[in-house]
């Protein structure tokens, strides 16, 4: 028996798939990049370290999801610069007066 006789299919019909275009205004909204800013400016503000351990790991997240590279690395980038700021002035400047440690 011949499978190749009796299979429907043409291959000589076959096209590759190409992708349609989207413009990059239809994208959906990054929300972790937009979580990363948000926690950023939570940890250089307010001085948590949560906050900027956090911003760091939505960074990352948003940075493996990234669709249009203009415009998510422009966010996750100033989210990173806010993330590593508040580690900074959390770890290395000097304690806050009525802190406990």
């Amino acid at each position: 028996m011949s499978t190749q006789a009796n299979d429907p299919r043409q291959p000589s019909a076959v096209k590759p798939f190409v992708a349609p275009a989207v413009n990059p205004q239809d994208l959906p909204v990054d929300y972790s990049g937009f979580i990363a800013v948000v926690f950023g400016i939570a940890g250089v503000m307010f001085r948590y370290k949560l906050s900027s351990w956090l911003a760091i790991i939505f960074c990352a997240q948003s940075l493996a999801n990234m669709r249009n590279i203009e415009n998510d690395l422009k966010q996750i980038s100033m989210a990173m610069m806010f993330a590593i700021m508040g580690l900074v002035t959390n770890y290395l400047s000097p304690a806050r007066p009525g802190a406990k440690s």
